[in-house]
């Protein structure tokens, strides 16, 4: 199992995966990566190690039970502390940045600073190279992170940029997990801002495309709504409608089907609930993908039997 994840949404579907599947691999996007505090972040890889650890923290983000003297310490002498890093995520990020220092691929480094977690799944980068979302709002150009925390995330979007994907490309492990896969799910994540810096990668798309392995899609609207996050809004720049319908146009042929809540035409589909506030739901959300996916295998070769 492969799964495609940014986000609060695309970890906690994993974190799902991994109890009903018996191998689980997690690209995740690396755009929001942040250089600061002597270290390097990597917000999207590092959530979806935590979910998987079952290390998350109450607040949907961080390490359970972290502390924040360094950032206290910051404050104390002066300094501006726009980005809230936990003690313990921070020795995560210094470890990385230090890692890479020393010439390490991100790969090996972020493998190096979550060795420690225990993580009990593959979490990958989409690349080795330099990628940074950048966003046009308010007149300016932000990176994503002080998008979303300096600005609030407010203003209507200009433009969005995946600065370096063209010609970072991706990694062994990347290609070799999608090559090899018996299934590939684009979590719920944000389509445009989580999803769309992967897409960006020419070698990381053509992956996706040449796979023998069924390619769905799980919608991260619940109800029609985004229950967290500014995916409205780049749904919006993208020119699609904030539905399942938006998502299924914004990935056409890419997938093979779509998980949501209510009927979107042109792409087989199968309706679920996608609240996945317990880990029941969530155990529940990723056996019903697995359920379309097996269909989509039954359609494309008769007398095959699907998963119930």
């Amino acid at each position: 199992m492969v799964v495609l994840a940014g986000g609060t949404g695309g970890a906690k579907l994993a974190r799902g995966m991994l109890e009903v599947c018996d191998r689980l691999t997690v690209i995740a996007n690396t755009g929001d990566d942040v250089e600061i505090y002597g270290g390097h972040v990597s917000p999207d890889p590092d959530l979806v190690s935590f979910w998987l650890a079952d290390l998350i923290d109450v607040r949907g983000w961080g390490l359970e039970g972290d502390t924040f003297a360094m950032m206290d310490g910051l404050r104390a002498i002066g300094e501006e502390v726009w980005f809230n890093l936990g003690d313990r995520d921070l020795a995560i990020a210094e470890r990385r940045g230090r890692a890479l220092r020393e010439g390490l691929r991100q790969t090996e480094a972020h493998r190096i600073a979550i060795e420690p977690l225990e993580v009990p799944a593959r979490v990958l980068p989409m690349s080795d190279g330099p990628i940074r979302t950048r966003v046009l709002a308010a007149g300016r150009w932000w990176t994503l992170q002080e998008f979303l925390i300096r600005g609030r995330g407010e203003g209507e979007i200009g433009d969005v940029q995946f600065r370096g994907a063209r010609n970072a490309g991706t990694t062994p492990e990347v290609l070799a997990a999608i090559d090899t896969a018996d299934l590939v799910v684009i979590g719920p994540s944000n389509p445009v801002l989580s999803i769309g810096p992967m897409l960006a990668i020419p070698e990381l798309e053509a992956a996706l495309r040449r796979c023998s392995a069924p390619v769905v899609a799980v919608s991260p609207l619940v109800a029609g709504a985004v229950l967290k996050g500014p995916t409205a809004a780049f749904m919006r720049w993208r020119g699609v409608p904030v539905s399942s319908e938006g998502v299924a146009e914004i990935y056409g042929d890419l997938i093979d089907g779509l998980v949501c809540d209510e009927p979107v035409s042109g792409v087989r589909n199968l309706q679920a609930d996608l609240l996945m506030d317990t880990p029941e739901r969530r155990v529940e959300l990723a056996r019903q993908t697995l359920r379309l996916a097996a269909s989509i295998r039954a359609a494309a070769t008769p007398g095959r039997s699907e998963i119930s």
